[in-house]
């Protein structure tokens, strides 16, 4: 095969699949224990980049989105609670609306411990605002445990603009 016809296809291929990467789907890895035992440390996930630009994110859904700290990273945690909802948490059992969720994906490595965000609300979370959690909760940095860098103050919601996709498929 001659170098031409290598450099056609490789032209090819990148114009295939960065615009893929860049606009519909990207490969990402689990960096930290914050979602174990759903995706371990390691695990391939694929961020879709195009269903939440039709629709909102639901409960349930695990997202991928920059940090609310300002730090110039993604995370992945799972929608707890929606505009509108009332988040409760007490003694680490989650409440949305009055009603305990049943979260079979949750894990707690400090069950006897109490931690920050532990016990927290009722909280109502506002427009444009979602409530996330790790599915492994006692470590995992998310709205039970966010705090403002500069003031101190608690950071309960990530605001929607900041959420890049939806975890798809794990491999």
């Amino acid at each position: 095969m001659s170098f031409g016809r290598l450099l056609f296809l490789a032209a090819i291929a990148v114009g295939i699949v960065l615009p893929i990467r860049l606009w519909v789907a990207e490969p990402i890895t689990i960096a930290t224990p914050s979602m174990e035992p759903t995706f371990p440390v390691g695990a391939f996930v694929l961020m879709d980049k195009v269903t939440l630009s039709w629709r909102e994110p639901r409960r349930g859904e695990v997202i991928v989105f920059s940090s609310p700290l300002g730090e110039e990273k993604e995370l992945v945690k799972r929608v707890i609670g929606i505009p509108g909802d009332a988040i409760e948490l007490k003694a680490k059992k989650v409440f949305v609306n009055g009603t305990e969720l049943e979260e079979g994906y949750v894990q707690h490595t400090r069950a006897e411990e109490r931690l920050a965000g532990d016990n927290l609300g009722p909280l109502i979370v506002p427009a444009k605002g979602l409530f996330v959690l790790g599915d492994n909760r006692d470590e995992s940095k998310d709205s039970s445990a966010w705090k403002d860098p500069e003031t101190g103050e608690p950071i309960y919601f990530l605001p929607r603009r900041r959420v890049t996709g939806l975890v798809r498929g794990f491999y």
